[in-house]
């Protein structure tokens, strides 16, 4: 009978553990999807905003030489991620690429009125309409340059929906994450529920509080890892499934961004199933042993 007994509770308590292993996977999983998203608009964010630029046109008559040296000034500054000097030649070859060889003729033979320019590219932090407007006035002091070129409400769209996006996604992400934390402190508790005459009998027999928090604490720290563990590998085929289905994941991609969202979730399953498990543990020890059987 004692044997039967001791099979059932057993049974129980594995039924539990596992139970509260599928909750806990499940919550970061879905902490850890939303995450990689919030990481993939921010690149991608920072992508789009890094192919934003304008078109210095220089005036007509300026030496090669001082293009050159305008463009070299500009690749050390901070706002500048890349610049391509084009020729007038070059403009003429893309115009005719573009528009067709019969419209370029429109200028004569041997005529090319077009002019030099330098086409540069910004670093995400400085793609917006104020930054480049501040550009644009200290480029437009210089007496060779001729106009500054760029879609002033292209900028300005772009900027605004990526903010809106942005907070759309933080707002979701800290709604989850506080969602996720009290699931988990749930899952953990109600593990620790069952269990809960086990630890009271260890008291009453003369261990001491720590003594018997320690093995609930730390076996509540392995099942949040290995629920991250999960957790990851299912996050893992996702990310597989997407770059198969959508090739151009790869090209803007953070290997390092990735890892850190995998940590996170790593250390956020620990953290929350150990102190869950602490807490819990703390309440059966502080209770009366005669209000456990309610």
């Amino acid at each position: 009978m004692a044997a039967k007994e001791e099979q059932y509770y057993k049974k129980r308590l594995n039924t539990a553990y596992f139970t509260s292993l599928v909750s806990i996977t499940l919550v970061l999983f879905t902490l850890g999807f939303l995450g990689l998203m919030v990481v993939h608009a921010r690149i991608l964010s920072n992508y789009i905003k890094e192919n934003i630029g304008f078109e210095i046109i220089i005036k007509p008559g300026i030496k090669e030489a001082d293009i050159i040296h305008l463009q070299k000034q500009l690749d050390t500054c901070d706002y500048v991620k890349t610049t391509e000097y084009i020729t007038k030649k070059e403009a003429l070859d893309r115009l005719k690429k573009s528009l067709g060889d019969n419209f370029v003729n429109f200028f004569g033979k041997g005529n090319n009125p077009l002019l030099p320019s330098i086409d540069v590219r910004f670093n995400a932090a400085w793609a917006n309409n104020d930054s480049i407007s501040k550009i644009e006035n200290q480029l437009l002091k210089k007496s060779f340059i001729k106009e500054v070129y760029y879609q002033k409400s292209l900028v300005q769209e772009i900027d605004k929906n990526m903010n809106k996006i942005t907070l759309v996604l933080l707002v979701l992400s800290i709604v989850l994450l506080v969602i996720a934390i009290a699931l988990m402190n749930n899952s953990i508790r109600l593990s620790i529920y069952s269990r809960r005459f086990i630890i009271k009998s260890m008291q009453l027999v003369g261990a001491t509080r720590g003594f018997i928090r320690r093995p609930f604490v730390w076996k509540g720290m392995l099942q949040g890892f290995y629920s991250a563990v999960i957790a990851l590998g299912l996050l893992t085929v996702v990310l597989v499934i997407a770059r198969e289905n959508i090739p151009e994941l790869a090209a803007i991609e953070s290997t390092k961004m990735i890892a850190l969202v995998y940590l996170f979730v790593v250390l956020l399953g620990m953290a929350v199933t150990g102190l869950s498990t602490f807490l819990s543990v703390n309440r059966y020890l502080d209770m009366d042993k005669h209000k456990l059987y309610f």
